[in-house]
């Protein structure tokens, strides 16, 4: 049995890891101040309420505890606010993961894995993206997680401490036995927005455009259902403790294929049907900055990690977060017998 501390393991992707790692036997240590995180998905780990900024609260931590390794889920991740306040996203995603990383190399913590993002490439110069596509974020959010990345090059050369970067695409879905799910507030992302126009918490989802050089012309984008993510971390952090892998490494994740936003709403409807429900489709114009297809090749991930996606199909992806919004927005669904 290992012990590992998780940071932001109240929100998202991080409580479904925690999970994962509980469920292997593991201890758990989370970190999480709850601005954006939820107490009641941290029921797998102990949860210390407090910041990576309270450098004199991690260093009681790492003293209290013998960590095996560290995963870092904590940031924030708003494009639009990262335009309008870098200043946040600059002290909260850079110089806050330095304190955590500073704190883990006094106490000779060696194995970090980083939750970074698919914007640390900017505007895609071709797909579907391998981690040789050049990185040009266009928004101090991507700058912010290519900011770590670097730094994660640079400790890892003159303190030893081995990472492993994973860059998501269009992480989603929910825990396949209900417990944990997508809690988001403002929710931006496309599935959950779509279930919760379908549950009535939300008048209508909008398509931005309709004019993109697609099949359909909707964006397209790579969907990573959260257990394929989360058991992409595990595997990475098992490659570092196992002496496997040396240095600061970094994978792409996704499903290696493309959905649609039309292909997601299509599905999602026939998926809501089975409970009676329906959903309002709003026309909206293009948005700044959305490119037309983003996909993923995660081939380094499969053939280094051994990472194979289990719940690739959209359907499932759908099906599991529509579980989680009917229990989490507490109405009663009655079938379509």
């Amino acid at each position: 049995m290992a012990t590992f501390l998780v940071v932001g393991g109240a929100g998202y992707i991080g409580s479904h890891m925690v999970k994962q790692l509980a469920k292997a036997s593991h201890q758990v240590v989370i970190l999480d101040n709850l601005t954006t995180g939820f107490r009641p998905l941290a029921k797998y780990g102990e949860l210390v309420v407090g910041s990576l900024a309270d450098t004199g609260l991690m260093e009681q931590l790492f003293k209290q505890h013998d960590f095996d390794g560290v995963m870092h889920f904590a940031a924030s991740s708003l494009v639009g606010e990262s335009m309008t306040d870098p200043a946040k996203y600059y002290h909260n995603n850079v110089a806050n993961t330095l304190n955590l990383l500073d704190v883990m190399v006094r106490h000779q913590v060696k194995h970090f894995i980083f939750s970074s993002t698919a914007a640390t490439f900017g505007e895609p110069e071709y797909t579907p993206i391998d981690e040789l596509h050049p990185q040009k974020p266009i928004n101090p959010y991507g700058a912010s997680k290519l900011m770590v990345e670097r730094i994660l090059q640079d400790y890892a050369s003159a303190y030893g401490l081995n990472s492993v970067c994973l860059r998501y695409f269009n992480a989603c879905g929910a825990d396949p036995e209900g417990e944990l799910g997508e809690c988001h507030d403002p929710e931006t992302h496309l599935i959950p927005l779509i279930l919760q126009a379908a549950s009535g918490r939300r008048k209508a989802i909008t398509v931005f455009g309709r004019d993109y050089p697609t099949e359909d012309g909707t964006c397209v984008r790579d969907y990573i259902h959260i257990e394929d993510l989360c058991t992409a971390h595990g595997l990475a952090l098992d490659v570092l403790i196992a002496g496997k892998q040396q240095g600061a490494q970094a994978y792409n994740l996704g499903n290696g294929q493309g959905f649609s936003v039309q292909q997601v709403i299509d599905t999602a409807i026939n998926v809501v049907a089975a409970d009676g429900c329906s959903l309002i489709i709003e026309e909206g114009e293009r948005r700044a900055g959305d490119p037309a297809v983003l996909v993923a090749d995660a081939a380094r991930a499969k053939s280094e990690l051994g990472w194979q996606p289990r719940y690739a199909d959209l359907n499932t992806i759908i099906h599991h977060a529509w579980q989680w919004e009917k229990k989490s927005s507490g109405i009663t669904f009655e079938p379509v017998l």
